[in-house]
């Protein structure tokens, strides 16, 4: 079936004018509030820095998590601006403001503007070093969405790079460092993830995968599959690594059966239920990964404030 009345019809869309309240409402969604849950990696800093942590450290998380949020919708706005039409293809992200024609594209395109220039200013003058990483990592997205997305292999390290920055602004604003095992894990996990996205994008459009993503035309199962199976060893090798070496106690060591069944979990739910095309969203909606990254957090929070 043709594709182009849908498209004719959000077009017609794009030119009418919604209420006010209306016009707010789609600008919050654009902002894909239900994704800012990726942003909580600004507060690993704290969770392993628990016996050090004081009031003021959490208001400074707490505020580079909104500056975070804030940042990363206004590049979302920015990515389903130029994305509108390919999405139109998609199943679900037809469904979004823009690509369904409930939003005016150029009304969006200047809020994200102006709400990013309003977040770095505020990210400045809360420290200038996380200012610059934020700036970053806006940068880093925005080149992402105009031409390093249809990059094959680069498009999915890009994805996993903004998490490891993610990590990064939040220690940087309490003034706590990382080990280079611990962003090393992060960014493998971050990989982990990307890669069973975008085999879930593979299997979900088949035969319309380059009308909705022209890097899908690079990707094959086979190769997504032997992908995830090597950055999943990685992943596993270099937590258990930094449970050792990160100058913490090496009671940490007791947290590695979390992550195995976590990331075996999350294997099962892409292999065998062929879900994955939402990684945020099943931290909620699967009650073992959410349990799993409960306790988790609990065991770090415990044995960092027992132990070391």
């Amino acid at each position: 079936m043709s594709s182009r009345p849908s498209s004719v019809q959000a077009k017609q869309r794009e030119s009418a004018v919604p209420s006010t309240m209306e016009t707010m409402k789609l600008l919050f969604l654009q902002l894909r509030p239900k994704q800012w849950s990726k942003n909580l990696l600004v507060f690993s800093a704290l969770i392993f820095s628990v016996d050090r942590v004081q009031l003021w450290s959490l208001q400074a998380n707490v505020q580079a998590f909104i500056l975070f949020c804030l940042v990363s919708g206004c590049v979302y706005i920015f990515n389903d601006y130029m994305d509108r039409e390919a999405d139109r293809h998609h199943p679900e992200k037809r469904k979004r403001p823009m690509a369904s024609g409930r939003l005016n594209p150029q009304t969006a395109l200047a809020f994200g503007v102006f709400l990013l220039i309003l977040s770095l200013s505020a990210a400045f003058i809360q420290q200038v070093l996380f200012g610059l990483v934020l700036s970053l990592y806006g940068v880093l997205n925005i080149a992402y969405s105009l031409k390093l997305k249809h990059v094959v292999i680069l498009d999915l390290m890009i994805i996993a790079s903004g998490f490891v920055i993610r990590a990064i602004g939040g220690g940087l604003v309490i003034g706590v460092s990382f080990t280079p095992w611990f962003l090393l894990c992060v960014f493998l996990l971050s990989l982990f993830l990307a890669i069973g996205k975008r085999r879930h994008e593979l299997l979900l459009l088949e035969s319309s995968k380059a009308s909705h993503r022209q890097v899908l035309e690079h990707y094959s199962e086979p190769l997504l599959n032997q992908m995830s199976g090597i950055v999943t060893t990685l992943c596993i090798m270099c937590y258990s690594l930094f449970t050792f070496m990160s100058g913490r106690t090496v009671y940490l060591m007791w947290t590695i059966p979390f992550v195995l069944y976590g990331i075996f979990r999350y294997l099962y739910l892409i292999h065998v239920l062929g879900k994955g095309g939402k990684p945020d969203a099943l931290l909620f909606e699967d009650k073992g990964i959410l349990t799993t990254v409960v306790l988790f957090g609990a065991a770090v929070i415990i044995i960092l404030g027992v132990w070391n």
